[in-house]
C-alpha cells in the first residue's frame, strides 16, 4: 500500500481522536479511514472527512449511524390472538410491534404519500432510551444517539406522509434546538410551521435554579406550498370561500368538495366509502375527475344525514356525474387555528388519568404519557376527517385512543402506531402487549383480551367500536429457498394492502420490487 500524505495521515488522526472523545462511533470511524487511505486526492480525502464532522445545512453536529444491506429480509407477520374486528363497516387501524425503523420500511411498501399526520413523541430522556441510545448531558456524545436514532427514521416518514401532510415532535427543553435543526436538514427550513410551547406541569419540584414546567412540540409541513388545507383560522378559512348561495336557513358558502382527491382516492383504497346519497337527479356516486369510481370524505352515517338535512350541494359536470360540497355557514365555521403557547388544557397529569381509568389502577403503567385531548387538538387542526395518522413512538397508545374518540364526529380517520416490545418492572410481557394492545382493546370493545370488563372507564364512556389488525416483525433470509419458508412463502401480501396473486411470478415480481428496503439495517 502506497504511503498516506500528510494532509490524509492528519485526517486520520483527527477521526481517531474523535473516536477517543466519544464524538464518533468506531465503526463509521473504520469506514471514514478506510474511504480517506483510498481517497484519489488530498481534496477528496478532505471531503470523505466531512462526513464524519457537520451537516451542512444547518451546521449540526451529530454521529449519523449507517445503513447497511442484510441478507435478512423483515416483514409483517400478523398476531391474531391480539387482532380483532368488530365492524367490517368501520376503519381497520394497526398497531406493529418491532422496531419502528423497520416498521417504517415495511409501510413504505403500502402507505408511500399517503399518510396525513404524524405525531412522534421520541425517548428523549436520559433513562428512558434504551442501551443504544442512552443520553448523558454531561459529556460529549451528549445528543448523538438520539439525534442518530431520529434521523433515519424521519427520512423514512418524510416519504410516507403526503404531499399536504404534517408532522407534530413532542420534545423536551434540553433537547428542542438540536431536533429542531435536524427537523430543518431532514424537511427543509422553509417547511417549518411552528415550535409550540406546552405547559405540561404545574408547579413542579423545586430546582436551584428555575422551575421547568415546559415542552415543546416541532411541527413541519411535508411540503408548506401544497398545505392550502392545513392548519386554517376562522378567518382564513372563510376567505376560502365566497357566500353565494341562498337557501330556507339563509347565505352559506359551497365548502371543501365531500368526493375524496389525492391518495387513497379509488373506490378500491376504502370500500366501504363507495355507496350512493340522493342527488338532484336521483343517486350520486363518489366519482373523479378522470371519471374512475372514487370514494367520498365522510362516512356514511354523516353523510346521508348532511345529505336529508340540506346540508350539501351537488355541481354537474359536463360529463353529467356530480360532485359534492359541503354546505358552510357563518355559524358553522370554527377557528381551528392552533396556538403557540398551551396552557392549563394539556397537563401529562390529565395523561396519567386517562391511563388509569383504562387499567384501573392507581398507578399509571406508563411514564410520561400524553393527554389524549392533546393529541386530539393536534389531529383535528388537519382538515381531512379521512387522514391516516401515524405514530411510531406510540407508548401506551394515546394517538389512537386520540383518533378513535375525533372518529366521533363521524370521521372516518385510521391510525397506525409503532411500538417496541421492551419489558420493564411493570410490563413483564412489554410494553406493546401490556399496556399499548391492552387500552385499544378495552377502549374499542369494552372488555380486554381475557374478557374482564371491570375497569373505571367502561363506565363513563361508550365503546368506540372499530377493527385492529396487530403485526409483529419477522425476518426471512433472502437466500432462504425451502418449500413453505422462502420469502415468497412467509411474506403475505394482504397484510400490505394486496389481494391475492394469481401466480407465483407476480408474488415473486412483488417482493423484489418492494422489499429492498427492508434488508437495510441500522449499524
Amino acid at each position: 500500500m502506497a504511503e498516506l500524505s500528510k494532509v490524509k495521515s492528519d485526517l486520520i488522526a483527527e477521526i481517531e481522536k474523535r473516536v477517543e472523545d466519544h464524538v464518533l462511533e468506531p465503526s463509521n470511524a473504520e469506514l471514514l479511514t478506510k474511504l480517506i487511505s483510498q481517497a484519489d486526492n488530498d481534496n477528496e480525502a478532505i471531503s470523505i472527512a466531512a462526513l464524519g464532522t457537520t451537516y451542512k445545512r444547518t451546521g449540526l453536529h451529530f454521529d449519523k449511524r449507517l445503513e447497511r444491506l442484510t441478507h435478512d429480509i423483515r416483514y409483517f407477520r400478523k398476531n391474531d390472538k391480539l387482532s380483532f374486528h368488530t365492524d367490517n363497516s368501520k376503519p381497520t387501524h394497526k398497531l406493529i410491534i418491532g422496531d419502528n425503523y423497520e416498521a417504517l420500511q415495511n409501510l413504505l411498501v403500502q402507505y408511500t404519500g399517503a399518510i396525513g399526520v404524524i405525531y412522534i413523541d421520541p425517548p428523549y430522556g436520559k433513562d428512558s432510551m434504551g442501551e443504544f441510545a442512552q443520553t448523558n448531558y454531561q459529556n460529549a456524545i451528549t445528543r448523538d444517539n438520539l439525534l442518530s436514532m431520529l434521523y433515519p427514521r424521519l427520512q423514512l416518514a418524510k416519504q410516507l406522509l403526503s404531499d399536504s401532510g404534517v408532522i407534530f415532535c413532542s420534545i423536551d427543553d434540553k433537547n428542542q434546538a438540536y431536533v429542531k435543526c435536524l427537523f430543518d436538514e431532514v424537511f427543509g427550513e422553509s417547511n417549518f410551521i411552528a415550535n409550540i410551547c406546552r405547559e405540561a406541569i404545574k408547579g413542579g419540584t423545586k430546582t436551584k435554579n428555575i422551575k421547568q414546567v415546559h415542552d415543546y412540540i416541532i411541527v413541519f409541513a411535508k411540503n408548506i406550498a401544497a398545505n392550502e388545507n392545513g392548519i386554517l383560522s376562522g378567518e382564513e378559512f372563510s376567505e376560502n370561500y365566497s357566500y353565494d348561495y341562498l337557501d330556507e336557513k339563509g347565505f352559506f358558502a359551497k365548502g371543501r368538495e365531500l368526493n375524496k382527491w389525492g391518495a387513497s382516492s379509488r373506490r378500491e383504497d376504502s370500500p366501504s366509502m363507495w355507496f350512493p346519497i340522493k342527488g338532484p337527479e336521483g343517486d350520486v356516486y363518489p366519482i373523479r375527475n378522470d371519471g374512475s369510481e372514487g370514494r367520498w370524505r365522510w362516512g356514511r352515517e354523516k353523510l346521508l344525514k348532511a345529505v336529508d338535512e340540506n346540508e350539501v350541494i351537488f355541481e354537474k359536470r359536463e360529463d353529467g356525474t356530480y360532485v359534492a360540497y359541503e354546505k358552510i355557514r357563518d355559524n358553522k365555521i370554527k377557528n381551528k387555528q392552533l396556538i403557540s403557547f398551551l396552557k392549563d388544557c394539556f397537563l401529562n397529569a390529565k395523561g396519567s388519568e386517562d391511563l388509569k381509568e383504562v387499567f384501573n389502577t392507581l398507578m399509571s403503567p406508563f411514564d410520561y404519557a400524553k393527554p389524549v385531548n392533546l393529541i386530539s387538538y393536534l389531529i383535528e387542526s388537519f382538515p381531512e376527517e379521512d387522514a391516516i395518522i401515524l405514530d411510531f413512538f406510540a407508548g401506551s397508545g394515546t394517538t389512537g385512543h386520540a383518533v378513535l374518540d375525533l372518529n366521533k364526529d363521524g370521521g372516518n380517520r385510521t391510525f397506525i402506531l409503532c411500538q417496541m416490545n421492551e419489558k420493564t418492572d411493570t410490563t413483564p410481557n412489554g410494553i406493546a402487549y401490556d399496556v399499548t394492545a391492552k387500552r385499544l382493546k378495552r377502549i374499542m370493545t369494552g372488555e380486554c383480551y381475557d374478557g374482564t370488563k371491570d375497569f373505571e372507564w367502561i363506565k363513563k364512556n361508550k365503546p368506540y367500536g372499530g377493527n385492529l389488525d396487530v403485526y409483529e416483525i419477522d425476518k426471512v433470509a433472502d437466500f432462504e429457498y425451502t418449500e413453505g419458508k422462502s420469502p415468497f412463502d412467509v411474506i403475505d401480501e394482504t397484510l400490505y394492502g394486496q389481494p391475492r396473486f394469481a401466480t407465483l411470478q407476480e408474488k415473486i415480481d412483488w417482493v423484489c420490487s418492494h422489499f429492498g428496503n427492508a434488508r437495510k439495517q441500522l449499524d
